[in-house]
């Protein structure tokens, strides 16, 4: 399988910093190659030129497309957005929703993630990286949920990835399949369905400490 290698892996322990100087314009070559072609016809060799960066520059840091695709999905700016902060969950969860929805809006990028998704299902390396992406988003979510434990908003035990995917799932529905925008009432509604869901997993957590 054309996984990521420990190499790779290592590179990006080590810092970004040692990378190419150019590496946000392959990111966003990347990227734009995936969204035009999908993943089985993305290459090295077409991101190094859409990128005007020489081909033996590109390998000597990603010497096959996953460890490139996996790096583009991972640092990319072009799928990034700052953490809310709103001081209550359910603040945090409805600009998180509505972050996401602003980048599913646009749709360049929304060709990205819908490839990325395509190609998760035919092809297991691509499902991998879809998968290290998600993980890599629910690591730099935990402050969120981290601060509405601490608020006594949201029970220590209830896994996060679920409101996570909830909101992610809602929204990609939405928006990738159904092709319907996301207005400000549909986010209101799934963040108070949301809140609801939580004050009941509160309400058990207090019957299990009572």
């Amino acid at each position: 399988m054309d996984g990521v290698t420990t190499r790779a892996q290592a590179q990006v322990r080590s810092g970004e910093r040692s990378g190419p100087r150019r590496k946000e314009e392959i990111f966003a070559a990347s990227l734009e190659l995936l969204a035009e072609h999908g993943y089985d016809a993305f290459t090295v060799e077409g991101v190094a030129q859409r990128s005007g960066v020489n081909k033996t520059t590109v390998y000597r840091w990603w010497p096959s497309k996953s460890e490139l695709l996996r790096d583009a999905l991972l640092h990319s700016g072009t799928l990034a957005f700052d953490l809310p902060d709103t001081g209550s969950l359910t603040g945090d969860l409805a600009e998180l929703a509505a972050r996401v929805a602003g980048l599913l809006a646009d749709p360049e990028t929304r060709a990205v993630v819908e490839a990325a998704l395509v190609g998760a299902v035919r092809h297991p390396a691509m499902r991998e990286l879809v998968i290290q992406f998600l993980e890599d988003r629910l690591g730099r979510h935990q402050p969120l949920f981290a601060r509405a434990v601490e608020r006594g908003e949201l029970p220590a035990d209830l896994d996060p990835a679920v409101l996570v995917d909830a909101v992610a799932g809602a929204l990609w529905i939405r928006l990738l399949v159904r092709r319907r925008p996301v207005s400000e009432d549909f986010t209101g509604q799934l963040v108070a369905l949301l809140a609801d869901g939580i004050a009941a997993a509160r309400e058990r957590a207090g019957r299990r400490r009572g």
